[in-house]
């Protein structure tokens, strides 16, 4: 790739240029990395809900357009910028949209996986070194000429397009003989359900745990509670067509709302002797939050909250019930440290203590990016992989 380092190159995105319009695929200027940056040119990229929410432009406050989404991939490093030592030109690589300097305060502790410089910000559009983009447009989403036009970044990454650049705490260095497609899903969904249950939740052998949301990352943490040796692991979702994949994860029992005349939680409570030792909640919804609260055993049950909140509306708790012993807490990326721990996870994937195939439902090229947000969108993909750019392993 040596050509095409320290120059401006032009490539294929998918262009975000407003609330629930049709992607754009056009030509964009990608420039070179600068000081402690990388450049990437992305092989393969899945679809989350969280590119599908800011696509939405639920919250204002997030809007920033045009821009390019995406944020769960694997690529190869075409170029490095000033002072990048820990990744070169032709490795694999996962970008990932929480960071670690390995510096800060957050770095050098192993209470938190925060970075302070670089963790997951919804606001951020720009880079780190000097507030600017490392796209433009080369003409109107129209396909007329025009003055170039930056494009804003999103999550770190921006990873629906076929180069991008990242802060170089936001990338990852995997192993070369890795199942390439399978390891995007370690960006995101899979990582954050996975740890979820074993970083966050800590979740041990013989224990029960109750998932409420049986999307991906919610699957993903019945998948991380099975290879943990949970001895029973409650799926929670009313769409009951969601059940038989999930018993490919490791989900020995389920729950549907839309069957039942009494609250989740005391379905859970009965069928389990007093409650679950763990509740995953994944949906994002305060009052599911509530019901996975609620289900966990008095004296040590232990919630953890995996989904996103769009809702302004607070914990669904009255403080006394605090007082029952019951716990819960947030988890942002699964609570791995990037670059420290996501290799050794990517390692234990590959030698599957964690399955990734059946995460993945469909497999579509660039070009019918709008086609795989509508599968999202209508439930019927988990994650639907995207081959960006053509590449020969070598």
């Amino acid at each position: 790739m040596a050509e095409t380092q320290g120059k401006v190159i032009t490539c294929k995105a998918a262009v975000a240029w407003g609330p629930k319009e049709p992607l754009v695929i056009q030509e964009i200027c990608v420039d070179p990395p600068q000081k402690m940056e990388v450049r990437l040119k992305i092989l393969y990229s899945s679809i989350c809900h969280t590119d599908l929410g800011f696509w939405n432009g639920t919250n204002e406050a997030e809007r920033a357009f045009p821009r390019i989404l995406g944020h769960e991939a694997v690529g190869i490093v075409e170029s490095v910028g000033e002072g990048v030592k820990d990744v070169k030109e032709g490795d694999y690589v996962i970008p990932t949209f929480n960071g670690e300097c390995g510096e800060c305060r957050v770095c050098t502790k192993e209470e938190s996986n925060l970075c302070e410089k670089y963790q997951v910000d919804p606001m951020k559009r720009v880079m780190v070194n000097d507030g600017g983009t490392r796209f433009s447009t080369t003409t109107t989403k129209d396909g007329g000429s025009s003055q170039s036009q930056r494009i804003y970044h999103f999550l770190n990454t921006s990873t629906f397009t076929e180069y991008t650049v990242l802060d170089s705490a936001c990338v990852v260095k995997i192993n070369h003989n890795a199942p390439l497609k399978q390891m995007s899903l370690l960006s995101c969904g899979v990582s954050t359900g996975v740890g979820a249950a074993w970083n966050s939740a800590k979740v041990k052998e013989g224990t029960t745990t109750a998932v409420f949301g049986l999307g991906s990352v919610g699957l993903a943490v019945a998948e991380g509670a099975r290879a943990r040796g949970a001895s029973r692991i409650i799926g929670v979702d009313a769409n009951a067509s969601k059940f038989e994949k999930s018993k490919l994860m490791g989900v020995t029992d389920f729950v549907n709302p839309k069957d039942l005349t009494k609250p989740v939680h005391q379905m859970i409570r009965e069928i389990t002797g007093g409650g679950v030792d763990y509740s995953f909640e994944c949906t994002g919804n305060v009052d599911v939050l509530r019901e996975a609260f609620l289900s966990t055993h008095a004296g040590w049950g232990s919630t953890v909250l995996v989904g996103i909140y769009p809702t302004p509306r607070t914990l669904p708790l009255h403080p006394m019930e605090l007082f029952e012993g019951r716990k819960i807490a947030g988890s942002v990326f699964g609570g791995f440290k990037p670059k420290s721990q996501l290799p050794n996870f990517a390692q234990q994937c590959m030698e599957g203590v964690v399955k990734l195939d059946p995460f993945i439902t469909n497999e579509l090229p660039f070009e019918k990016i709008n086609d795989a947000f509508q599968l999202l969108r209508d439930g019927k993909s988990l994650r639907c992989i995207l081959q960006i750019a053509k590449f020969l392993k070598r």
